[in-house]
């Protein structure tokens, strides 16, 4: 073999395998991006079906904040007896069962706003029992009237988590 062979050949082997680069890369940018166009259609199908649901978890949850807000609850629950114990008792309840009817909304809310949503749940509970605890309320109308009037001086822990909830649904549009 001599130069002249060994050159024919590499002027054809060359532009070949150029060509051949560049149509494997060609195949798989293109490759990638229908891959991409497949997962974008994709989330944009579960969106379709999960946007719905979480909607829905959110709205359970603003239902949930209103109805443990403690000028809503004192008013709704009579107490059973006078002493304020046992109201304080009836009224949390109330309020744990409640939230076991919606935890499994946490499935289709943030983190944060589940954090949020236990957070004001455990304040006005422990609102309840601080209340509860005063040695100068002695009866359960004298608590019913005591929660009502320390949520005139300062927000209610279910209008934050609220507000929260509020928010957290506006960004997802």
């Amino acid at each position: 073999m001599n130069s002249i062979n060994i050159i024919e050949i590499a002027a054809y082997t060359i532009p070949s395998l150029i060509t051949g680069g560049v149509a494997y890369f060609l195949f798989q940018s293109h490759f990638k991006d229908q891959q991409n166009t497949r997962q974008w259609l994709l989330q944009k199908d579960n969106q379709k079906i999960a946007l719905p649901l979480r909607l829905q978890a959110y709205e359970r949850m603003a239902l949930f904040m209103e109805r443990i807000n403690p000028s809503q609850l004192i008013v709704r629950i009579n107490p059973v007896s006078t002493d304020k114990n046992d109201y304080s008792n009836y009224v949390i309840a109330h309020i744990e069962q409640e939230f076991e009817h919606n935890i499994a909304q946490q499935i289709y809310v943030s983190d944060k706003c589940w954090a949020v949503i236990l957070t004001a749940k455990n304040a006005i509970i422990q609102l309840i029992r601080t209340a509860a605890k005063n040695e100068k309320i002695n009866n359960a109308d004298e608590l019913r009237t005591f929660i009502i009037s320390e949520l005139l001086e300062k927000n209610s822990p279910s209008n934050t988590a609220l507000s929260f909830i509020k928010n957290e649904v506006a960004e997802l549009w």
